[in-house]
C-alpha cells in the first residue's frame, strides 16, 4: 500500500540540506516527490510518496537528521498524490 505525506519545517537548513540528506535517504528508499524551500512561508515542504514502510522509515530518518540541526518543529499530515513524479525525488529550486 502506498502512502504519501507532506512534511513541513521551517528554514533552518541549506540547499545543501536538502541534497545530502533528505534526497539521499529518499533515493535509497526508493520514494518520489520534491522538496522545496518556500521563501514567502519560511519554510521548506516536502511531499514524499512511496510504499507505507519506506515513507515511515523516511519520517523517522527525518526527525533524527533535523534534530541535528535544531529543527523541532515538523509537521506531517497526509497528503493526496496529484501529480506523477515520475518515480523520482527531486529538489526544486
Amino acid at each position: 500500500m502506498n502512502k504519501c505525506l507532506k512534511i513541513t519545517f521551517p528554514v533552518a537548513c541549506t540547499l545543501d540540506f536538502l541534497r545530502t540528506f533528505v534526497q539521499k535517504h529518499a533515493r535509497d528508499l526508493d520514494l518520489e516527490g520534491i522538496a522545496q524551500v518556500v521563501v514567502a512561508e519560511n519554510s521548506v515542504i516536502v511531499l514524499v510518496c512511496g510504499p507505507k514502510d519506506s515513507v515511515d522509515q523516511f519520517v523517522e530518518i527525518l526527525h533524527k537528521g533535523t534534530k541535528k540541526i535544531n529543527i523541532s518543529d515538523i509537521t506531517v499530515e497526509p497528503f493526496v498524490k496529484v501529480k506523477d513524479y515520475r518515480g523520482v525525488f527531486r529538489i526544486i529550486e
